[in-house]
């Protein structure tokens, strides 16, 4: 196994458990609901998404319309808080393929990240800012300070440029690598060459597969941790999966299921 790097993300004597939204195996989410459950299992983190409304609360939610996710219809973008939360956000989940929807009107409503860093304050918190417009970063960077969360939450993105804007407000904070970092990673590994790598990131946050590609390798995760690069897979819901990834000297897993990976981890 390659050393671990001395990193926050990156546990010496074991694999960070992340809750994918919360427990979204089992419950709506991204909702209080799932991130409860989530906690209450024992997670080392919440994974969880970010939009901006447009009376400017940052609010948790991973797609940029509320279609999927709650009763209602319509861009996160486009709505006040208010209307927002007036959509029940546990409409559609179902765990039977739509035989029953056991969450329907039990209150849950799309939370503020304001209130998740309330209701979690000793929790590592997982963002990954879903909203690809440069305006959320301002905002985004207030509540992070108000909430003085600076020194627990980790943030990423999947666009190049909203991530760089984060990194240039709010440097003190880590951040998962870009797309470009990864994918500069993966080459100079394959080549025998991840010595040559250079990025910001603290973290890579990747699938184990993209395409035809296998991203995840014992060589890929030695080269990270010789960066002080931690190495975190998603989204990893079979115990078999979960146990190989361990094997290669992984630092964290995203699952839906957290508590299977709890219960492989012996916790």
């Amino acid at each position: 196994m390659s050393r671990r790097p001395n990193n926050p993300f990156a546990q010496p004597h074991g694999v960070l458990v992340f809750g994918h939204r919360g427990e979204r195996g089992h419950y709506p989410e991204n909702s209080m609901l799932s991130l409860q459950k989530a906690v209450a299992a024992g997670v080392d983190a919440l994974e969880i998404d970010v939009h901006m409304t447009t009376d400017g609360h940052v609010v948790v939610i991973h797609d940029d319309t509320v279609d999927r996710t709650t009763s209602g219809q319509g861009w996160v973008s486009a709505m006040t808080l208010a209307e927002l939360q007036s959509h029940d956000a546990g409409y559609h989940f179902t765990p039977d393929g739509g035989q029953t929807f056991p969450f329907r009107g039990q209150g849950l409503v799309v939370p503020t990240l304001a209130e998740v860093f309330t209701a979690f304050p000793d929790l590592w918190i997982n963002i990954d800012l879903k909203q690809h417009d440069l305006q959320i970063i301002d905002p985004f960077v207030r509540l992070l300070h108000k909430q003085a969360v600076l020194d627990r939450v980790v943030v990423g993105s999947f666009d190049g440029a909203t991530l760089a804007a984060f990194r240039r407000a709010c440097p003190q904070v880590p951040t998962a690598a870009s797309e470009a970092e990864v994918r500069r990673l993966v080459v100079l590994s394959k080549l025998g060459l991840g010595r040559f790598y250079r990025g910001q990131a603290q973290m890579l946050q990747i699938p184990e597969v993209h395409g035809r590609v296998r991203l995840v390798t014992r060589r890929f995760v030695r080269d990270a941790h010789r960066h002080n690069v931690a190495v975190h897979v998603w989204t990893i819901n079979e115990a078999e999966d979960m146990a190989r990834l361990i094997d290669l000297g992984v630092d964290g897993i995203v699952s839906d299921y957290p508590r299977r990976l709890l219960r492989l981890l012996g916790r």
